[in-house]
Parts: structure tokens; C-alpha cells; sequence
């Protein structure tokens, strides 16, 4: 087979050290050095995609997007199989980060993936489900629930904790590989979801995140203050609940979620404190209610007093609240 004028031939020596060694700083962080020597690379060889497709990876982690474009495309235009192949899938993610909808809707179809509607609009695809994104995936990282609007993006539906610097409602651009799985129990079927990591914040919300001590007698109170916010059209999170200390490995693994039936499961690889309220702490199966509970709150600030106090008024006798604090 020829292309440019050459015959397809195993890379260069030189070509395998220099990406080699490229791969090994960008493991490193050194983004710069190992642009150089893909650079390099792709002097020796440009007429292999894997080049390209080096070097489009190199820009995707980088952000920086007219380049991972760039190089993606010529990546794409050296395939020697038509369909499938992970070139497809950074050329879409590329796309999606600069809005480019006719490109990425081609490269989600390259790849096999259909997104349905016109080739100019924005995806909002409602076939794609549910999955876990993983947010600030270097730092403290946590793992929410979301709604996929199309292959490289999810609109956030849990309310993150503030350490995460994200709201509820926002939409976070993500990479194509999953990275752990989640599982859910319903109606005796077990779920498998996958969990994709963050590579950065695509639309913020315009939402605060507000913190508040709840004293709710029964799950019951609880529930209906999560109600009464979904009502209105925003969110309401018990975080005490909610909130799982996981170490990188077992998040990085299949793990079960209490989405789904709504039963508390208890596992050892969970690492928090059962029963004890806030962020820390995590209800299991067979752990006592403690009617403290801290709760995350997504509302706009006219808002969100009016919603605690509504739900105080519905029972005064068992729920009652106090702390309210914006967090993000």
C-alpha cells in the first residue's frame, strides 16, 4: 500500500524512541517536552495516523482544541478502516469542545455511534441514558450522576460537594474511555453503568450550591424537602446519605450505587463512617436514623429560605432547619 508517493512500512526506530519517551513525560506532566518530541515524530513518519493521532491526544489533554482538531483530522484522513476507530472518538470530543456540530456528529458516525438530529444543531440525544462522571478527576475527585446529552458530554444531576468547584445542572465535557463502572439494583435487574472522567467544565450553571443542618425526624421529612425542590424545578441532596469516601482504586473498579431501588447497601470497600452525618459519612444498610442530617441545596438565593421554610410549615413538629450556607 502506498501513501504520499512511500511504501506503508513498520515505524522507524527513531520514530518508537521519541514517542516513547513522549508518552513517558506526558505520564509526567510535561506536556511541552513531549510535544516536541511528537513533533518530531511525526516529521519522521507522516504518513502513519498514529502520528497524528499522538499528537491530537497530546493537545486533547492540553485543551487546547483548534490543535487536537487539526491533528485529528489528518489522523482520520490516514485510517485504513473506515469505522470504529478511537481517532473517530477525539476528533469528536475536539469537536464538541469548540461547538463544531457538523464535525462531531461525522465523527461520532465514523466511530459508530448515531446522534440524532440535524447536522448543524447541538446534540441533546435523550437515548443515551444515565451515567457516572467523575469530576476534578487529578485532584479530589467525585463521582456524579448525570444525564448524556450526547457521546462527550453529561449535564450534571447530583449536586456536587463545593469541593469539586461544580454545581448541579452544569455540563462537563468528558473523555471516551470509562474509568469504573456503577451498578444499580431495581426490580430484581442489576444495572451497569460506566463512569467517565471530566476533562473540563463545557457550560456552567448559573445555579448556587447551598449547605443547611436539617433536622428531619424520618426519612420521610427528608424525602419530602427533596420533593418539594425538584418541584420547583431545582435540587435538594442528603448529603449524609449520599456521600461515599471511596480510595482511587475502588473508585477507579465496579462498585454499587444506591441509585435504583432505593435500598442503603453497605460494602467494605466503602471507606467513610456509617452513620455519621455530613460528607464523611455514609448510611448502610442496618444503621439507625440519625435525624441531624446535612443536606446540599441547588436554588437561586430568592428561592432557597422559601423552600426550607414551606417545608417546615408542611410538619413543624418533626422538621426544622438551621446553617443555610451558599458553598459554590
Amino acid at each position: 500500500m502506498r501513501i504520499f508517493g512511500r511504501v506503508r512500512q513498520r515505524p522507524s526506530t527513531d520514530w518508537r524512541l521519541a514517542t516513547n519517551r513522549a508518552f513517558a513525560l506526558m505520564d509526567d506532566g510535561r506536556y511541552e517536552d513531549a510535544g516536541a518530541l511528537l513533533t518530531r515524530a511525526a516529521d519522521l513518519e507522516p504518513w502513519l495516523s498514529e502520528s497524528w493521532f499522538n499528537l491530537a491526544l497530546l493537545h486533547k489533554f492540553r485543551h487546547d482544541w483548534e490543535q487536537a482538531r487539526a491533528a485529528g483530522l489528518r489522523a482520520v484522513a490516514l485510517l485504513e478502516k473506515s469505522t470504529g476507530a478511537p481517532d473517530w472518538w477525539n476528533l469528536g470530543i475536539a469537536a464538541t469542545a469548540l461547538q463544531d456540530w457538523p464535525l462531531a456528529r461525522r465523527a461520532w458516525a465514523a466511530y459508530g455511534v448515531e446522534v440524532p438530529g440535524e447536522v448543524s444543531e447541538e446534540p441533546q440525544s435523550t437515548r443515551l441514558g444515565g451515567a457516572a462522571v467523575r469530576l476534578s478527576p487529578e485532584g479530589e475527585s467525585e463521582v456524579v450522576w448525570g444525564r448524556r446529552l450526547d457521546p462527550a458530554r453529561i449535564e450534571v444531576r447530583n449536586i456536587p460537594l463545593p469541593s469539586s468547584g461544580r454545581r448541579w445542572g452544569e455540563v462537563v465535557l468528558h473523555d471516551g474511555v470509562p474509568n469504573g463502572e456503577r451498578t444499580t439494583a431495581a426490580n430484581g435487574w442489576t444495572s451497569v453503568f460506566p463512569v467517565f472522567d471530566e476533562i473540563e467544565l463545557w457550560a456552567p450553571s448559573a445555579v448556587p450550591t447551598w449547605v443547611v443542618l436539617l433536622g428531619a425526624a424520618t426519612p420521610r421529612d427528608r424525602d419530602a424537602l427533596e420533593r418539594l425542590a425538584a418541584d420547583a424545578g431545582y435540587a435538594a441532596e442528603d448529603w449524609s446519605s449520599s456521600v461515599r469516601l471511596l480510595c482511587r482504586s475502588c473508585s477507579e473498579s465496579r462498585m454499587p450505587s444506591e441509585e435504583g431501588d432505593g435500598q442503603a447497601q453497605h460494602d467494605p470497600h466503602d471507606h467513610s463512617l456509617p452513620g455519621r452525618p455530613g460528607p464523611l459519612g455514609h448510611t448502610g444498610a442496618g444503621t439507625l436514623w440519625s435525624p441531624e442530617r446535612e443536606c446540599g441545596i441547588a436554588a437561586p438565593a430568592p428561592l432557597v429560605r422559601g423552600l426550607l421554610d414551606s417545608w417546615v410549615a408542611d410538619s413543624p413538629d418533626t422538621r426544622e432547619w438551621r446553617d443555610l450556607e451558599e458553598v459554590c
